[in-house]
Parts: structure tokens; sequence; C-alpha cells
């Protein structure tokens, strides 16, 4: 970490500077390395539509100027990002908010972004969520490393911002992160994610906020069970202290809704264990 006063943060226009200083931690020992990034606005001049599919990005690193730099060319660039200081409070912000992308510091105390990456990526409900390594450490060894944690791609500092921004896209559209707002069907049933709306066969279904982003979640992932403690961490969010009976409340009424076009016998109880969105090409009806 920066000792007080050497990272300073210097903004202009058309131009925003950073002096920087990244910390290595190398097999030489604990290095400084001073570094000023500029950043032309007209890099990130935004595309037609960039705004509305760039997506969500948690940004993990305990280094003030670095978060600012970061956020700063990603919200250029069209983003919408949140910031975290340690491994902690970004799991938390993880699982409760769940970003399109990580970019995660490795060198962080507590709890560093390797050990970070292991639980995300141990845990199915935040396993594919993309993640970008960002770290001083250029061996070879340090970067197999980190890929072989589960981080889809690495990142040495210092960087180019616009390389940066451009692996946050290029990573997006791998992982298909940059479409959430896309309409999703399953049979007759259909849901806008952009107006929050439900149909079935072109007539409108009436759904509570929590009985959408419930319905929403099952049809995203069709087929696969998960118990109500899971559904509670996805839907209803980490920090969310309710019975887990909860969870069946919303169901009955989520089924109800969809009753009258019979579409509710897609919504499956998996006895003993939770429940199961099976649609009719999925469960060979």
């Amino acid at each position: 970490m920066s000792a007080p006063g050497a990272v300073n943060c210097f903004f202009g226009k058309p131009l925003k500077i950073f002096n920087l200083c990244i910390h290595s931690a190398g097999k030489q020992g604990c290095t400084a390395i001073h570094k000023t990034v500029t950043i032309p606005a007209v890099f990130f001049t935004l595309k037609s539509g960039a705004a509305m599919s760039g997506g969500y990005i948690l940004v993990v690193d305990d280094e003030p100027a670095i978060c600012e730099m970061i956020r700063t060319c990603l919200e250029m660039a069209g983003f919408k990002v949140r910031l975290a200081a340690n491994g902690h409070l970004a799991h938390q912000m993880i699982v409760n908010d769940r970003p399109d992308l990580v970019l995660l510091d490795w060198m962080m105390p507590m709890v560093s972004g390797i050990e970070l990456a292991r639980r995300l990526k141990r845990d199915e409900l935040t396993a594919d969520i993309p993640l970008i390594m960002l770290t001083a450490r250029s061996d070879e060894d340090d970067r197999i490393n980190g890929l072989e944690t589960g981080a889809d791609d690495y990142v040495v500092k210092p960087f180019s911002p616009r390389e940066l921004v451009a692996r946050v896209r290029a990573l997006l559209r791998r992982s298909g992160s940059l479409v959430d707002d896309q309409p999703v069907t399953a049979d007759q049933l259909s849901l806008d994610r952009k107006a929050q709306k439900a149909s079935i066969a072109g007539e409108p279904v009436t759904l509570g906020p929590l009985e959408f982003r419930l319905l929403e979640f099952f049809m995203l992932h069709p087929d696969r069970v998960f118990s109500r403690g899971q559904l509670l961490d996805r839907v209803w969010g980490g920090n969310v202290y309710v019975d887990e009976r909860t969870v069946d409340v919303h169901i009955r009424r989520l089924r109800k809704a969809l009753s009258p076009q019979g579409q509710e016998q897609m919504i499956q109880t998996v006895r003993g264990t939770g429940y199961r969105f099976s649609p009719p090409t999925h469960n060979g009806h």
C-alpha cells in the first residue's frame, strides 16, 4: 500500500492525469513503480448505445488512486462501476449485487485476490462471474497461478487504460454479459427485462418485483436445482435475513400468476432439496 501522500490524483480537461505508486512483490523483493497515467477523454468517446450495454463492473483494490483511475476510464467507456477496498467487502457485494465482471487486485490485506478468486469459483452461484486479475506480479509462474486459480484474464500493473477497457469488453462479450437486458423466453413465457414485464403467448402476466426476479433467475438457469438458501442469496441478496420458508410463499404466488395459462408446472418442487425450473423444451413435454 502506498504511504500517505505518496499517491495523488490530478484531473484536467480534456485529460485525466493520475500519478500512481504501484508496489510490486517479486523474487527480487518489494519495489515501488511510479507511473503517470494520462487518459485522453477522446479515447473513450461513447459510441451509440455504449452506455446501455456497458455492464456493471466491481473493482477490488486497496489502492485508492488506482481504483479511481480504473473507475474513471471504465465510466468514460460506458460502464457502471463500484469499488471495494478489501476482499471481505467485495465478496459481500458480489453475492448481493452480482456484477457482470470483477477486476481483482492480487495483493490485498486480510483476503488476497487469489483467495477471493478461489472462493468465488468454488461457489456455483458465483463461479460464472468473469474475473480479471490485476497485479504487479509479472513472473510467468505468477500469471499461471492466477489463471489456474480461476481468473479469466491477467493484467500486469502498470497497464494501459485503453487496453484494460478493451480486455473488459472482450471478456464480457465472451461471457455473454453484454446482453443482459435481452428478453428471455421459455415455451410461451417471455420476460422483457428492461421493462420488467412478463407475458404468456403475448398476454400480460402480473408479477410482484420479487416474483419477477425469481422467475427471471429460474429462466436463466433452466433445469438446475436450487435450495431455498441459494435462492435467497441470489434473488433476495446475501444480507437479507428472512426465514427460508419465505421462498415457498413467493413460489406459490409465482405459480398462481402462471396458472391461468397452464405454465405453473414449469416450476417444480424437488423434494428434500428445493426448486427447479424445467420448461417443455427441457423436460421433454
